[in-house]
């Protein structure tokens, strides 16, 4: 009598079991999406090689085969003539197609990769209406050495605007640099000048690394020892407070009727050349009421010069579209951006980015001492 082994035993290792066989697929059942998209890269890929091979040979052929070709009348030159006309605009049209769908491809993969560094802000943050517009000097590119960015917070509504020494492609990787930074520390810090000192030390992380990878045998610093960054860090609290931080970047507009310079001091220096003092203190510049606006932007507009010289009167184009009731940002970014082309007649020599906030909270509440003791007046 054979006894058959218990379930345990056969269930455990050293017995496996007998894989199932998998469901035969019908014909009319479609492929799975892996092995169509190889099938569709197959095919495209055979006919980018395949055609011009075909018209080659369909000319080629004509040539040696046909009658006609053979003749040196009038007539059958003109026809052979038709024929590697006819040939040779197949294959031009064959190439420019193929060009163009892989230069849409290379614009797809480089728009999504520059709007993931400088990534579109939203309309709306904290009760604050926002718009952003950027123009690189550098020609099919979607951004350059200009920076910014915008982040709600425990503290208030943090905004970073900066410029690259440069402008173009070449800037990216410092943009890179010290947008990273500050979308980390606008969090983590309490007081502005820590955001300040973070990034700096990102600038400086990111300066070293780059000096070593491209010049390995120069000294420390080397020829990156005179890079530097213009930022402008703003801070705005619940109660409309306006508090900043400036090294070296223009200071920004108020809109309220008229475009007026928000002004706090006597500047720092760009990052990067100069350390940071350390008795380091935001600046209180004024306050948002609702329906006041501000502007943050980059030299670039201002600098801007027309065929004559005259650089592009940014305070009064920003006072002509603070006079209507609502600023619309929007509204203003388009403004800007239509005089400014309109009076350079060309694209800009430097990079040009633009941040309107709009004020949109109900009521202001009445400013409090607790939150801002840490923070000196200078």
């Amino acid at each position: 009598m054979i006894l058959s082994k218990p379930r345990a035993l056969r269930r455990g290792a050293g017995f496996r079991r007998r894989p199932r066989p998998r469901p035969r697929r019908h014909r009319h059942e479609r492929p799975p999406a892996p092995f169509e998209r190889r099938r569709r890269r197959l095919l495209r890929r055979a006919l980018t090689l395949g055609l011009p091979t075909v018209w080659g040979a369909v000319a080629i052929t004509y040539k040696l085969t046909c009658p006609l070709a053979q003749q040196s009348g009038l007539g059958a030159r003109i026809v052979t003539s038709a024929v590697f006309f006819a040939v040779g605009t197949g294959l031009v049209f064959h190439v420019r197609h193929a060009l163009v769908r892989e230069l849409r491809q290379v614009r797809e993969v480089a728009g999504a990769a520059q709007n993931v560094l400088l990534r579109p802000l939203p309309p709306r943050i904290d009760g604050l209406a926002l718009a952003a517009g950027r123009l690189s000097a550098a020609r099919g590119a979607l951004v350059g050495g200009d920076l910014y960015e915008v982040a709600a917070t425990d503290h208030g509504v943090r905004v970073v605007m900066g410029d690259v020494r440069g402008h173009g492609l070449a800037a990216l990787g410092t943009v890179a640099a010290v947008l990273g930074s500050f979308r980390e520390a606008a969090h983590d810090e309490a007081e502005l000048p820590q955001v300040l000192r973070r990034l700096e030390r990102a600038l400086d992380r990111h300066l070293r690394e780059r000096s070593r990878a491209e010049h390995p045998a120069a000294p420390e610093g080397g020829p990156l020892a005179e890079e530097f960054v213009t930022v402008l860090l703003v801070e705005i609290s619940r109660d409309g407070d306006v508090w900043a931080l400036n090294c070296g970047h223009p200071w920004p507009y108020h809109l309220r009727g008229l475009a007026r310079p928000l002004t706090g001091g006597e500047p720092l220096p760009p990052l990067g050349p100069f350390p940071l003092p350390a008795d380091l203190a935001a600046r209180r510049c004024g306050r948002l009421l609702p329906g006041d606006a501000l502007v943050l932007h980059t030299d670039g507009l201002e600098d801007a010069r027309d065929g004559s010289g005259r650089f592009f009167p940014l305070q009064s184009v920003l006072s002509e579209a603070a006079r209507v009731p609502s600023v619309s940002p929007e509204r203003v970014i388009q403004a800007v951006y239509t005089r400014l082309l309109r009076h350079v007649g060309r694209l800009p020599s430097d990079d040009a980015a633009l941040v309107v906030l709009r004020n949109d909270r109900g009521r202001v509440p009445r400013q409090t001492e607790t939150g801002r003791r840490a923070r000196t007046m200078s």
